[in-house]
Formats: C-alpha cells, structure tokens, sequence
C-alpha cells in the first residue's frame, strides 16, 4: 500500500534535504514523485516479498555471470530527470555509467535513470497506477521496464520506443539488447 504526504509548496524537499531525510529515517521506504509529493511504502507481504527476492536472484546470477552492471534492490533510490526519485523493485545500470559516477554520487541516489527496472504488482498495488509509473520510468530513460502483475499473471515489457509488450507467466521473458542473454520464465520461479 502506498501512502502519499501532501506538502504545501515551501515546504517540499530540496534533493539534498530527501536525501537527509533519508538518512535520518532509514526504516521508511519512500519515493518523491514529479510533483514533490513523499510516497510512503508499506512492506510487502510474504509471498511478494519472496517472488520479488527470486526475480532479482535470476538478474544477479546473470549479472554476476556477464559483469557487466550494478544490481540494486527496492531501498536503491534514482533522482530522474523529472525531479521525481524513485526506487524500483529491482534495477540494473550498465557497469561504464556506474563506474563514470563519482564516489560521492554512489554514496546518494544517483542523478541516471537505471537501464533496466522491474516492478512487482503487490497484492495492495493499484495496477492502472502501476502502468501509469511505467511510462514515467521510460519518458525519464529506462530502456527496458518490466511491470509483473500477479494479479494476471502477466508482465508488461516497456521499451524505449513506446512499445509495451504483454508475456504471460509461462512465456520465456529476455533481456533484448540491454541485458542480453537473459531470460526467464516466470512460471518456474515464482509462487502463486
């Protein structure tokens, strides 16, 4: 579930005032949207806690393999350029823009959008709001975006271009040209 703080104008959050924020409350897991509204995220439950922790081992083991990028988990936050943060489910940066980032910005929510996020439907996700986030997440530069709907038992595959693609469960998903020779079936991995 997600709960959104309304601030009036003067009162919103500089970037390095989120960040702070941040530091100072580590329990909470938040986002910033585009209009500097605080989104607070409750925990997810057990069984989309447990798919989610699968997903991100298979893009791991891949990355691991390949070398070639950083993995990061829902507590990774972006700044996009919107001025919206977020932190999606899981993401992946190719290895030469994470490396090209100063150690200062590696210890912060770094100014790029990932090359590669999922989001997972919670059992208390909106998912018309989800497809909504989708697209905010290409328009900032994502080049690839999976939405995986439980409820549906299907992912919606965003690309670049605009093109959203629809694989259900049982379907082989691939990396394409960002993560290539990445694949998955969803079905094998995930409780339902």
């Amino acid at each position: 579930m997600i709960f959104s703080l309304h601030f009036p104008p003067k009162l919103r959050f500089s970037d390095e005032e989120l960040v702070a924020f941040c530091l100072a409350n580590p329990d909470l897991n938040l986002e910033r949207d585009e209009k500097g509204e605080i989104q607070l995220m409750s925990p997810a439950h057990g069984l989309t806690s447990a798919n989610n922790s699968e997903i991100i081992g298979e893009v791991i083991i891949w990355n691991r393999r390949t070398k070639a990028g950083k993995v990061f988990d829902s507590s990774g936050g972006f700044f996009l350029p919107d001025t919206s943060m977020r932190a999606p489910d899981v993401a992946w940066v190719r290895k030469e823009r994470w490396d090209a980032l100063s150690k200062k910005e590696k210890h912060s929510f770094p100014y790029l959008a990932p090359d590669f996020i999922i989001e997972l439907e919670s059992d208390t996700d909106n998912l018309n709001k989800l497809k909504s986030k989708m697209k905010k997440w290409v328009a900032n530069g994502v080049r690839l975006a999976w939405l995986i709907s439980m409820s549906q038992k299907k992912t919606y595959v965003y690309r670049a271009n605009g093109e959203v693609k629809k694989v259900s469960f049982d379907q082989k998903l691939e990396g394409e040209d960002i993560l290539p020779g990445f694949e998955v079936i969803l079905a094998d991995i995930f409780e339902i």
